[in-house]
């Protein structure tokens, strides 16, 4: 088992971002793997310089390139905190050169993730809007709580993220409902209440809200809210930095290396149960 763990080369589309670089550390610095690479955009000012630990500032014999079906190629594993455009390319090259595919994208349509699943027949792909392992938690404790409690309570979800974030709500905030409809065997885009402004009405009896904050540096924060009369529920979890994603995804791509192709999310990676 020791031999085969140490043949696992992963490699890291966007490795320039914020994201990408965190990505780069989490691997780097996890033993019995090999970082196999890293790509950026044609444009990005990075290409052609060598990948470095984004804490040690330690040099790979590594050059960032703009090549990403040149990485599905020589990687075993690909990582992808990239956009939903590039991702639904991504996945057309992982099927064909038989390279898992982890994806932490967010934003993806309904259309863009069939290219998924048509890629899934070949591979395995973790798809995840969150691979922290605690909000993952949260996503359980969330479905579990709106079992348990009806529709006097009203259920608000609010999150947090840096100012540069370009998508709203975030994928976790998507997925936390997700997960709260399912509890209540509803479907959430029935019951959706993300825009309030001027005079709205009334709340609606049963929506799930959404707000969304933008500000400074934060990594993210989610809290779900179960208002009853008189008492409140929240169920919160706050990242201090990406290292905890980043950790998380390089732990989902361990995990998928003895799986069969299929589309898998951390509930499979952390054995949560999905009812």
């Amino acid at each position: 088992m020791e031999n085969i763990m140490t043949q696992i080369n992963i490699g890291v589309v966007g490795c320039g971002g914020r994201m990408g670089q965190s990505l780069i550390g989490a691997i780097l610095d996890q033993k019995n793997v090999n970082l196999s690479g890293g790509t950026e955009r044609h444009d990005s000012p990075v290409i052609g310089q060598k990948i470095c630990h984004p804490e040690t500032g330690s040099k790979t014999d590594l050059l960032i390139t703009d090549n990403a079906e040149n990485l599905f190629k020589i990687s075993d594993i690909v990582i992808d905190f990239t956009c939903p455009t590039a991702t639904v390319l991504h996945a057309g090259y992982a099927a064909k050169h038989n390279t898992i595919h982890i994806i932490g994208t967010t934003g993806m349509t309904a259309e863009d993730e069939k290219a998924l699943v048509k890629a899934a027949k070949s591979v395995p792909i973790v798809y995840a809007s969150n691979f922290s392992l605690g909000v993952n938690l949260l996503f359980y404790l969330t479905r579990k709580t709106a079992q348990m409690l009806d529709e006097d309570y009203d259920i608000e979800i609010l999150e947090m993220h840096h100012r540069h974030k370009v998508d709203s709500p975030s994928g976790t905030a998507l997925s936390l409902g997700k997960e709260a409809a399912l509890g209540r065997h509803v479907k959430l885009d029935l019951v959706t209440d993300n825009v309030r402004d001027g005079i709205t009405g009334e709340r609606k009896r049963g929506n799930i809200g959404f707000a969304a904050l933008r500000g400074g540096n934060i990594a993210g924060e989610h809290t779900v809210s179960f208002i009853g009369d008189n008492e409140r529920i929240e169920l919160s979890h706050k990242a201090g930095n990406r290292s905890i994603f980043a950790r998380g995804a390089v732990k989902a791509a361990l995990w998928a290396t003895g799986q069969k192709a299929g589309i898998y999310n951390m509930f499979d990676v952390l054995g949560l149960p999905k009812e």
